[in-house]
C-alpha cells in the first residue's frame, strides 16, 4: 500500500515514514501544503496523513482542493488543534479520521490500516482467499495455517491483490500502489513477483489476465481464462 504524508516538522515526518516503511508501507514524504496538494492531485494512493498546520497551503485547503478534484483516496488528518470545532472542520472538508498531537504511533497504524480496509470494501483485518491467510496487523501470511516467508515486495504485491480481492489490477496500478516515487520502476519485476508468490502459496492464487492485469480470487470462485 503507498502512503502519502504531509507534515512539515521534520523529525516527526521521517518518523512516520521509516515507521510506515519498517511496517511494509511504500511512503513518500511532503513539508508544505503546495507540494503535498501536486503530489496527491498527481500521483495514486491507499491513503494521506495530512497535517493541518501547513506552510504555503493550509491542510484544510489542501484537503478541500483534493475532494473537489474528486480524489477519494482516505485521509487521516493530524493537527495539534484538539478543540471540537477544528475536528468537525476537518470532517467536514472530507477527513475520513482524526487524531490530534502527540499521539501514540500504534494508534496511527491501526487508524491508518482500518482506513485502507474499508477504504477497498473489508471489514476484518485479516484478508482471506481459499486458504490464504494476511493478517494485516502482524504482516503474517499462512497457507492452510502453516506460515509462509514472503519478501517485503512479495508482501507488498499479494496484501494489495487481497485488498482488491476479485478486482483485475493491471501492471501500472500495481507499480504505483507498491513503490514509493523515489524507487526505481520496473513492471517486469512485477511478473517475477507473482511467479515467486505462486511458488509459496500455489500456482492457483493469483490468475494473469492477459493484456489487463492480474486477479486474486477465492478457488472456489469461478475461474478466469489465464
Amino acid at each position: 500500500m503507498r502512503i502519502l504524508i504531509v507534515e512539515d516538522e521534520p523529525t516527526l515526518g521521517q518518523q512516520l515514514k521509516s515507521t510506515l516503511e519498517q511496517n511494509g508501507y511504500a511512503v513518500d514524504l511532503s513539508t508544505d501544503g503546495e507540494d503535498g496538494h501536486f503530489l496527491g492531485s498527481t500521483e495514486d494512493y491507499d491513503a494521506v496523513i495530512l497535517d493541518l498546520g501547513l506552510p504555503e497551503i493550509d491542510g484544510l485547503t489542501v484537503l478541500g482542493m483534493w475532494r473537489k478534484e474528486g480524489r477519494k483516496f482516505p485521509v487521516l488528518v493530524l493537527t495539534a488543534r484538539d478543540s471540537w470545532s477544528d475536528k468537525v472542520a476537518g470532517l467536514d472538508a472530507g477527513a475520513d479520521d482524526y487524531l490530534a498531537k502527540p499521539f501514540q504511533t500504534e494508534e496511527l497504524i491501526a487508524r491508518l490500516r482500518a482506513l485502507i480496509r474499508r477504504a477497498s470494501g473489508n471489514t476484518s483485518s485479516e484478508l482471506t482467499a481459499g486458504e490464504v491467510r494476511l493478517d494485516t496487523r502482524s504482516g503474517r501470511v499462512t497457507l492452510k495455517g502453516e506460515p509462509v516467508k514472503l519478501t517485503a515486495q512479495e508482501y507488498k504485491l499479494l496484501s494489495y491483490l487481497m485488498h482488491h480481492k476479485g478486482k483485475v489490477v493491471s501492471r501500472t496500478e500495481l507499480i504505483e500502489h507498491i513503490y514509493d516515487q523515489d524507487f526505481d520502476r520496473d513492471s517486469n519485476t512485477i511478473e517475477v513477483f507473482v511467479t515467486r508468490i505462486r511458488k509459496k502459496l500455489g500456482a492457483e492464487v493469483i490468475t494473469t489476465i492477459r493484456g489487463l492485469g492480474y486477479s486474486l480470487d477465492d478457488p472456489a470462485e469461478q475461474p478466469r481464462a489465464s
